[in-house]
């Protein structure tokens, strides 16, 4: 099949080059979000994706850095591993302990980790403000971990993370939370995910419920990461990392509840939305990207479609990736 490319600009020889690596990778929806955003602000880059295994990140990263690239993302399996290869790593990266986004200044490699602030980002586009407040976050695996970093740093008063005692995440989950309690003024409590009465107890004076884990997602739409007979306290924002299917049993839980509630398909948006001020200094036009490249994502005031690339670009493991979203095993 032949390759095809349109662009309003021709690509000359001072086009910047911007990259995804994963593998795989080709189904990203992140090429035609970030393309879209420089021809809508005139900037003369282009993203493309690259199929990049773990085995061969480190050359192609030294590529790109010869090359001159100005950035690139990454996805599964290529963000821990970026960690060693960075000459300099974001706070949010260093305890996350993972890299989605990389920055070239002259020659050195910044990482940084934007999925948190995707999530935080799509907390305030869902008209919600969470800071100096209390979360209710289930998992402690790569999406739930940047949750929890990114919340912290932000300024939430207090964090109660659910987790298995038997997960392999948990050592790192104590690691993450002993170096938060020394930089930040959050107070984290790591609690037992089976134990429905705790849950119930820190729900009570919770301000938001966040479902950092893969209980709910396609294909196990019959799943829930609470027990079904939960209520709610009244006002309680549950949210759900989630957006395949749009509305998770979690979701609909909220929703026969009254409580207020949405799903994780902005948080896509606004990670990229980082990665890309990041590179170029300005801002993503995001009102245009929502409106070329996702519908309504499901939040309790609208029950509109939501973009089936992006349900696609996650089934293929691209954007925030299979390994962000995990089970807490």
């Amino acid at each position: 099949m032949e390759n095809t490319t349109s662009a309003a600009s021709p690509i000359t020889g001072h086009t910047g080059l911007i990259c995804l690596l994963g593998s795989p990778c080709a189904h990203s929806v992140s090429p035609m979000m970030h393309n879209a955003s420089f021809e809508a602000l005139g900037l003369d880059y282009r993203y493309l994706a690259f199929d990049v295994n773990e085995e061969t990140l480190p050359t192609a990263v030294a590529g790109l850095k010869v090359l001159g690239a100005r950035g690139f993302n990454l996805t599964m399996p290529d963000k821990n591993l970026m960690v060693s290869l960075c000459d300099e790593l974001s706070t949010a990266a260093r305890i996350i302990g993972a890299v989605n986004t990389v920055v070239n200044e002259d020659g050195r490699l910044v990482g940084h980790n934007t999925d948190g602030i995707g999530y935080m980002q799509s907390v305030k586009d869902a008209g919600y403000d969470i800071i100096g407040k209390k979360m209710t976050l289930l998992g402690a695996g790569g999406a739930a971990t940047a949750i929890l970093v990114q919340a912290a740093l932000d300024g939430l008063k207090e964090i109660s993370v659910f987790m298995r005692p038997t997960s392999r995440f948990y050592d790192r989950l104590v690691h993450t939370v002993e170096e938060l309690t020394e930089i930040t003024d959050c107070r984290i409590k790591i609690c037992d995910f089976s134990d429905a009465n705790l849950l119930k107890k820190e729900l009570a004076d919770s301000a938001i419920l966040t479902n950092g884990t893969s209980v709910g997602m396609a294909p196990h739409e019959d799943t829930c990461p609470v027990p079904e007979n939960l209520t709610f306290p009244k006002d309680l924002i549950v949210s759900d990392i989630i957006y395949n299917p749009r509305e998770t049993k979690l979701l609909t839980m909220a929703k026969n509840q009254g409580n207020p509630f949405f799903n994780g398909s902005y948080m896509l948006l606004y990670q990229g939305a980082e990665a890309f001020r990041l590179w170029t200094g300005k801002e993503m036009p995001v009102e245009k990207i929502k409106k070329e490249f996702f519908s309504d994502p499901f939040y309790s005031k609208s029950n509109l479609d939501h973009l089936r690339r992006v349900i696609a670009a996650l089934n293929a493991g691209n954007g925030i990736s299979h390994e962000l979203i995990t089970d807490e095993k």
